[in-house]
């Protein structure tokens, strides 16, 4: 227990955290005192190596009182030194860190239900109050995801083991019966189906009673001793009087997150578990009238251009890349209005060479118009994971036209609204064009607006996530990503930036989790988990 804290912690299991969103909502609960928590983040299991070194030093981080994490994490954020330098100088909170965070694949031949379980009970420490929260991967749930497996195979997204890991939940949830769970995932599960059955409906039925859904078919039957019944709860819909959990409808266990404060359009679903015999029911989320902006909460970041890919890069050929617009036959195509020509015009004589591309560590003091104390560590002096992306010629030249259409039309422009010369060569953009997906292949982030949902293909090339700037011509950069999905400034993201960039689109927004926590928080103190 740190020093000074008056309540009990009750402990925080994550499974398949990723780089933690859920845990830094939890970890960060202080309903009476910056110095407080209310729940310890107990074990964070995750597979992915990078991912992993992120839980391992975020744990490092909190091991140390709110406020007073020690300059060698700060330098290490900054690229002074290097990543043991910080676990050698304190080699005790370097051990709970590693305690903490779990690298284990759930539900492979090598990690075990006798050694995951074991860890459970060492970690949770025989408490009867903890917390389990998390989600199974959520590729073969996602629209997106289940295209691309029956364009494949027709029969690999029937067998895609990925619908299955959610029993690794449910082992956990039958054998150890926390009060609450959380489970998380993404709305195309609500219209997945597995041999014609919706997954849904399974999963919901299966959590209700995961020891007795783990036992079906077995010759011996669940007698109601060894049952664990819970009751699932929506987060964002009130339960009428005499109304009962198993009533709502699925799209009630949708979260959209605009609704509640957080500046990005992301729609999760998120199921709330408590035991059957906890008394009471959870309340629900707050909304909120209207959500922050994206530009209210990266505006502040400095200001950093793309670099050139497949040539050699400078301030000056950067400059001269994006100058050469001017004098490019598509600006005087006829889809064009006057007002965005000149637009355009403007910008091109605005561009500077002096502008860098950015880093690991930028420096700078700003904080954002949004939620300023939550992102804000003056401690750090920067920046983190703030480095320009490269781009192609042919794709600066297509951001430039998306940011500048975006500031004259208010809203990102379709594929139709483009000059012919800069349409993509791909052959989806004929179909796009009639109508078809993709048509927004190129997106701008509109500065008026929440972000639209920031997710792992950001990985790949940025152009859903083109940056409103037209003088940065560029795509989102890991920290403004990381902003939008509300994780602070001082949370750092390990590995190359490919591998930064599907962390922070994988992850829970950390801003909602903490909001979700409180609830748990209520829920469990009204118990007396707090005493």
């Amino acid at each position: 227990m740190r020093e000074g804290l008056n309540v009990t912690r009750v402990p925080v299991i994550d499974i398949f955290a990723g780089p933690g969103g859920l845990s830094e909502g939890f970890a960060s609960l202080c309903p009476s005192s910056p110095r407080q928590t209310c729940f310890r983040i107990a074990l964070s299991v995750e597979k992915d190596a990078w991912a992993h070194r992120t839980l391992e030093l975020r744990a490092f981080f909190r091991q140390f009182p709110a406020g007073e994490a020690p300059e060698e994490y700060y330098r290490y954020l900054r690229g002074e030194i290097e990543r043991q330098q910080p676990f050698h100088a304190f080699p005790e909170q370097a051990a709970a860190a590693s305690e903490q965070a779990w690298m284990a694949e759930l539900g492979s031949k090598d990690t075990s239900h006798e050694v995951v379980d074991a860890r459970i009970r060492r970690t949770v420490g025989g408490t009867a109050w903890w917390v389990l929260v998390g989600g199974p991967p959520c590729q073969a749930y996602s629209i997106i995801g289940r295209s691309r497996l029956r364009g494949g195979d027709p029969e690999a997204f029937e067998k895609d083991p990925r619908h299955f890991l959610y029993k690794e939940y449910l082992r956990i949830l039958a054998e150890h019966k926390p009060p609450v769970f959380l489970m998380e995932n993404v709305p195309g599960i609500l219209s997945s189906t597995v041999n014609g059955n919706k997954i849904f409906d399974q999963i919901l039925d299966d959590l209700k009673n995961p020891r007795k859904a783990l036992m079906a078919g077995a010759p011996r039957q669940v007698s109601p001793a060894d049952e664990s019944p819970y009751r699932v709860y929506t987060l964002v819909k009130e339960q009428g009087s005499g109304l009962l959990p198993e009533e709502s409808e699925a799209r009630d266990y949708i979260i959209k997150s605009e609704r509640y404060g957080i500046p990005q359009t992301r729609h999760r679903l998120i199921l709330l578990g408590v035991r059957a015999d906890l008394a009471g029911k959870p309340h629900t989320l707050s909304r909120e009238d209207k959500a922050p902006t994206m530009w209210q909460t990266i505006s502040d970041l400095p200001a950093i251009r793309s670099a050139l890919s497949r040539e050699d890069d400078s301030p000056e050929a950067w400059r001269q890349a994006v100058h050469s617009v001017r004098e490019a036959q598509w600006l005087r195509d006829s889809c064009l209005t006057h007002k965005l020509r000149r637009r355009i015009a403007e910008v091109i004589s605005a561009l500077k060479a002096d502008l860098p591309v950015g880093g690991e560590f930028v420096p700078g003091n700003g904080r954002p118009e949004f939620s300023g104390l939550w992102y804000h560590d003056a401690k750090l002096r920067g920046y983190c994971n703030h480095a320009g992306r490269k781009h192609m010629r042919s794709d600066l030249a297509r951001y430039l036209f998306a940011a500048c259409f975006a500031d004259v039309e208010g809203r990102s422009p379709k594929l139709g609204d483009f000059p012919q010369a800069l349409l993509p060569r791909h052959n989806s953009v004929d179909d796009a064009l009639s109508g078809g997906h993709f048509n927004d292949r190129f997106r701008v982030q509109v500065r008026d607006r929440a972000a639209t949902t920031i997710v792992s293909h950001i990985s790949k090339d940025g152009h859903y996530y083109i940056h409103p700037d037209p003088l940065q011509c560029r795509t989102l950069t890991v920290r403004e990503a990381a902003r939008l999905q509300t994780f602070p400034d001082n949370y750092f993201f390990e590995g190359p930036r490919t591998q930064q960039y599907v962390q922070v689109g994988n992850a829970v927004p950390p801003l909602l989790a903490k909001q979700i926590a409180a609830v748990v928080y209520e829920l469990l103190r009204d118990r007396g988990a707090f005493a």
